[in-house]
C-alpha cells in the first residue's frame, strides 16, 4: 500500500500552483505575452492626402483608359462616378470632394467627344488650373508595363523654366502636391539623372495650360 502524503506537503503544492505565471491570451495575430512595446521617438508619417479622380459623362474610351492609367500611378487617389459637364459642375465637384474627404481633385472633362480638358484643384479654397490635353497615348497602346510597385510614388523632374515666372512656380507646386504627398518628395539632383537607368512605365500626354484660377473651379482668374 502506498503511503499517504502529509497535509503540509499538499498545501505547499497548492501554493506553488497559485504562484504559476498566467497563460498568455491568444489574439488574431498570435499569442499575446503582455510585453509592453516601446514607442519609437521618431514620429511615423501617415499619408492623409487623398486625390479624387473623376471624369465627365459621354467621355470616349481612349480618354477613359488614360484616366485609369493615371489612377494606377497614384496609389493615394479615390475614384468616383461621372459628373455632368455643366455650369454647376464646380459646386457638384466641391461637394463630392468634401464627402470623400479628399484634399485635391483631378477632373477629366471631355467636350464633343473630341477635346479633353484636365482640371487640377486643391480643396478647399484652391488654387485650380485648367489644361488642354494633347498627344494622348495610353499604356495599352504603347504596351508599357505600368506601375511596378503599387505603393510607390513617381519622381518628378522640372526644367529650370519652372523657377523663373510666378505662374510656373504655382503650377509646379500644384503638380507636386497632387502627385506626390507631403514628406514623401525625394529630391534628386539634375545631374544625378544621367547616372540612372529610367524605364518608362506610364502614359504619354501633353498638358497645355489655359487658365489659373484663384479659387476652386472659379473665382478670380490669376493668369
Amino acid at each position: 500500500m502506498g503511503k499517504k502524503r502529509k497535509q503540509a506537503e499538499a498545501q505547499e503544492v497548492v501554493k506553488k500552483d497559485d504562484t504559476a505565471p498566467p497563460r498568455p491570451k491568444r489574439t488574431l495575430l498570435g499569442w499575446k505575452d503582455g510585453a509592453v512595446v516601446k514607442k519609437s521617438d521618431s514620429p511615423v508619417f501617415r499619408n492623409k492626402e487623398k486625390v479624387l479622380v473623376t471624369c465627365s459623362r459621354r467621355i470616349n474610351s481612349r480618354y477613359r483608359h488614360l484616366m485609369m492609367d493615371v489612377v494606377s500611378l497614384l496609389p493615394h487617389c479615390k475614384k468616383d462616378s461621372k459628373v455632368e459637364s455643366k455650369e454647376t459642375k464646380g459646386a457638384t465637384l466641391n461637394e463630392i470632394v468634401e464627402l470623400r474627404n479628399c484634399s485635391s481633385i483631378l477632373f477629366f472633362e471631355c467636350r464633343k467627344q473630341k477635346d479633353l480638358y484636365l482640371w487640377m484643384a486643391k480643396s478647399p479654397g484652391g488654387p485650380s488650373a485648367k489644361f488642354l490635353v494633347n498627344a494622348v497615348h495610353t499604356m495599352e497602346e504603347l504596351k508599357l508595363t505600368g506601375n511596378h510597385l503599387k505603393g510607390s510614388r513617381p519622381i518628378l523632374t522640372f526644367s529650370s523654366n519652372f523657377d523663373e515666372e510666378p505662374h510656373w512656380k504655382l503650377l509646379k507646386e500644384l503638380i507636386m502636391q497632387i502627385s506626390v504627398p507631403h514628406n514623401e518628395i525625394d529630391k534628386v539632383d539634375r545631374g544625378g539623372l544621367d547616372k540612372m537607368t529610367l524605364v518608362e512605365v506610364g502614359p504619354r500626354f501633353c498638358l497645355n495650360p489655359i487658365k489659373i484660377f484663384g479659387g476652386q473651379f472659379w473665382w478670380s482668374n490669376l493668369v
